[in-house]
């Protein structure tokens, strides 16, 4: 069986904190979660074992994400010497839904209107979590995140095996029309 591994993380500091969004690598991360199918389990990540989390993003035959090459990549950038690009498979979804319509789109405005499922919390409420527990140290603003970060994998991973299994995507334009999206995920991973 091959191992899809579903993916999304959180950071520790805002692009606004660290001087833009082409500072990624500097963001650092709080919570990292992945589904395996392998296992067919969950498995969550502080920064402390991301060494761990990278290990298992190369193990993968797949990676499926939401801006996850865009983005989750170059936070993870500076915790690896290697191109995580270059040694894993991936499918990103933002990616691949912003190549056929021209314009990105929120998870949330594709999962709402494919699932009927929208998203449990914002990025800025994981950070603002984040800020909570470097005061406190209260585990609970981490495991806060950890369900948060769990979720959008799941939603990652609910509209991935929509697509692969409808071959298509909707999504909710400015006007609140729902509209069609033809993928074609479906290959022999």
């Amino acid at each position: 069986m091959k191992n899809i591994v579903y993916f999304d993380l959180e950071t520790r500091r805002s692009a606004a904190q660290v001087g833009g969004w082409h500072e990624a690598s500097k963001m650092g991360m709080s919570v990292g979660v992945t589904f395996s199918t392998k296992d067919n389990a969950y498995h969550i990540y502080t920064e402390e074992q991301v060494a761990d989390l990278i290990d298992e993003l190369c193990s993968a035959d797949l990676v499926v994400g939401y801006n996850h090459v865009g983005f989750d990549y170059q936070v993870l950038q500076a915790f690896s010497f290697w191109s995580l690009i270059d040694r894993t498979r991936n499918l990103d979804i933002c990616s691949d839904l912003t190549s056929r319509i021209g314009h990105r789109l929120k998870l949330d405005s594709v999962a709402s209107v494919t699932l009927g499922n929208s998203k449990t919390a914002e990025g800025l409420d994981a950070l603002k979590w984040w800020a909570e527990y470097e005061k406190s140290r209260d585990p609970q603003k981490m495991l806060d995140i950890a369900r948060y970060c769990c979720f959008d994998v799941k939603v990652t991973m609910e509209v991935f095996k929509f697509g692969v299994q409808n071959g298509y995507v909707n999504y909710t334009d400015k006007k609140g029309n729902t509209i069609r999206i033809d993928v074609d995920w479906k290959q022999d991973w």
